[in-house]
């Protein structure tokens, strides 16, 4: 079943990436009247959720993820077992670094509030204990072991849930500009949604999670400035040299990996390209999503830090001169790295829910977050998690948002 111009649903979904997807999904499964909007084709590669790979870790600095990515996890399980296939593959997870970095230091104790996350420190002298060895950490580093590591297959991810909520009875819909949302002119109650090709959607609630376009949208809506900005990154795959590949796989039980520093450097294990490794700098480069050059380079910065970290931590194990494959993706940063999830508020009061940046490490949460917004939109409220450190008025407060006792993880370039 198609949507019609003029046709009122109980949710409108402005974003089908991998947040607007679940939402859709946990609205639908509620018995509610569902559409889910997408500007481009569905499963485009011109955001943020689509590409070969996405970690899963529960160690974090900041000790409200934690619990959100427990819950992710065990709703990916429920989701696949849904479905009927899997989209993420388990394994562990490695933190690594200077012993005297501020964040590595917080993950350790945000780990040992949280004891479902099972954290195991890993001195420089037994490093060579865990992960066949293959980690060459330096004077002064230690590392932290976690038994909740994975890697998510992203495309097929939202693709699985786009099919749950197709199942559910929601209606999907792409090609769909949306230019505008305004309260329903009749009664007040609800919001209109309008499209570029001049269509308009009724829907009693609305979630807006158009990811790298949010602060854009929003703006045109309320005059709300959100502070997500946009960053071009590039994603690299590197080469494992002949005689180490089993090393570097999840069946080898190569773990997804952080290793902090002077710069975040991430990884998985070798899993989308055989004989290739995925090791990228946590960061990019400001953007108009709309205006990208499209360059993944192939030297830089992004690339180029990478390569000296190769060089450091697994020598002998992996070509560090250049990136066989590079991809480009979007990040959409806040000021402090934590979400934006809140109410629109103003004169769509509750009517309106915004989920944005996602900062780079949103994916693995995507399930949880789409439960909640659902929640939000249905109810006027959520239950059973605290999102108060990701309110939209926090940069009223404080231009820089939440107040970080550590170094910032992003590098902007």
């Amino acid at each position: 079943m198609a949507a019609a111009c003029g046709d009122r649903f109980d949710l409108v979904v402005v974003g089908a990436g991998i947040m607007g997807s679940c939402a859709a999904y946990y609205a639908a499964k509620r018995g509610l009247r569902v559409l889910l909007l997408e500007q481009f084709d569905f499963l485009h590669g011109l955001g943020s959720s689509h590409g070969e790979s996405r970690t899963i870790r529960a160690t974090y600095p900041e000790n409200y993820y934690p619990s959100m990515v427990l819950e992710a996890r065990c709703l990916w399980e429920e989701a696949q077992a849904e479905a009927g296939y899997r989209v993420v593959t388990s394994t562990a997870h490695f933190d690594f670094g200077p012993e005297d970095n501020k964040s590595l230091q917080s993950v350790i104790d945000s780990g040992g509030h949280h004891r479902e996350v099972n954290i195991r420190l890993i001195d420089r002298g037994s490093s060579s204990s865990v992960f066949s060895g293959v980690f060459a950490l330096p004077d002064g580093w230690i590392g932290v072991v976690s038994d909740i590591g994975g890697v998510i297959r992203p495309t097929k991810a939202v693709a699985m849930f786009q099919a749950l909520a197709l199942k559910k009875g929601a209606i999907l819909k792409d090609r769909t500009r949306i230019i505008a949302i305004e309260k329903d002119g009749e009664n007040r109650e609800g919001v209109r949604v309008r499209a570029a090709g001049g269509e308009i959607f009724l829907g009693s609630k609305c979630v807006i999670t158009a990811g790298a376009w949010m602060k854009k949208l929003v703006k045109s809506v309320t005059e709300i400035d959100l502070p997500i900005q946009p960053l071009h990154t590039t994603i690299c795959y590197w080469k494992i040299k002949a005689g180490h590949e089993a090393e570097f796989t999840a069946e080898g039980g190569f773990p997804t990996f952080a290793s902090y520093g002077d710069s975040y450097i991430y990884g998985t294990p070798s899993l989308e390209f055989p004989g290739l490794i995925k090791i990228a700098l946590h960061g990019g480069r400001p953007c108009d999503p709309d205006r990208r050059d499209w360059t993944a380079s192939s030297s830089g910065v992004m690339v180029d830090s990478v390569g000296e970290w190769i060089r450091k931590i697994l020598p002998g194990k992996v070509e560090s001169g250049n990136p066989v494959i590079t991809q480009a993706c979007l990040y959409s940063m806040t000021p402090d790295g934590d979400f934006v999830i809140d109410f629109l508020g103003g004169e769509f009061g509750k009517d309106v829910v915004v989920a944005g940046g996602f900062s780079g490490h949103g994916f693995k949460m995507g399930p949880v977050v789409g439960r909640i917004v659902a929640e939000m939109a249905i109810d006027g409220a959520v239950e059973g998690l605290e999102i108060r450190h990701f309110g939209i008025r926090r940069f009223a407060e404080c231009s820089s948002g939440n107040a970080k006792e550590f170094e910032e993880q992003v590098s902007s370039h």
